[in-house]
């Protein structure tokens, strides 16, 4: 009970919400769940216990979730280039130069030297340290992003613009891919 309103266990909203959404909406709900403490074994033991309409759906969602999404846009893009048949990424993927670390990016396709960025428009102002501009943000961004490509690596950024055409997003990262197995 909350107050007066009887509720549900956050395994079983959460294997309630993966059974009833599609798979784009269920997954990011899903990744901060767990990123919120919520174990995985928690959600398969209820997704094992009942055969509620939309379970396998469920279970395929929760085969898919990862903690490492660090935002909603993360998540939908692992579901968008699931569907899309984009090989599956590495989440966080940290590029080091030596014992020096260049940059952490959302995704990384270690055998075809490409990265991956989601970029929202909160993610800019999210990196904003006391005293910074926008600009200051973004000047370090584009050093980063250098830094990465200079040591070889192809760097794709996309947007929600983007994740509403898969099909282009695909060939985008089809093109990296190839300049990345080149390289």
């Amino acid at each position: 009970m909350v107050g007066d309103h009887r509720v549900t266990a956050i395994p079983r909203t959460v294997l309630d919400l993966l059974r009833k959404l599609p798979m784009e909406h269920g997954v990011p709900i899903g990744d901060a769940a767990l990123r919120g403490g919520l174990r995985p074994e928690d959600l398969a033991e209820v997704a094992l216990r009942h055969g509620w309409p939309g379970m396998r759906s469920a279970r395929r969602s929760v085969a898919f979730l990862d903690r490492r999404s660090e935002s909603v846009g993360e998540s939908y893009s692992r579901v968008v280039m699931v569907r899309t048949g984009i090989p599956r990424p590495t989440p966080q993927y940290e590029v080091w130069d030596g014992h020096v670390l260049v940059g952490r990016t959302d995704f990384g396709w270690e055998e075809l030297r490409t990265l991956g960025e989601f970029d929202g428009k909160v993610k800019y102002a999210e990196l904003l340290q006391p005293g910074q501009t926008a600009s200051d943000v973004v000047y370090q961004e584009k050093c980063r992003e250098d830094a990465l490509r200079d040591l070889g690596w192809q760097v794709v950024r996309w947007t929600w613009a983007d994740l509403r055409d898969p099909a282009a997003l695909r060939a985008r990262l089809d093109r990296a891919f190839q300049r990345g197995r080149r390289s």
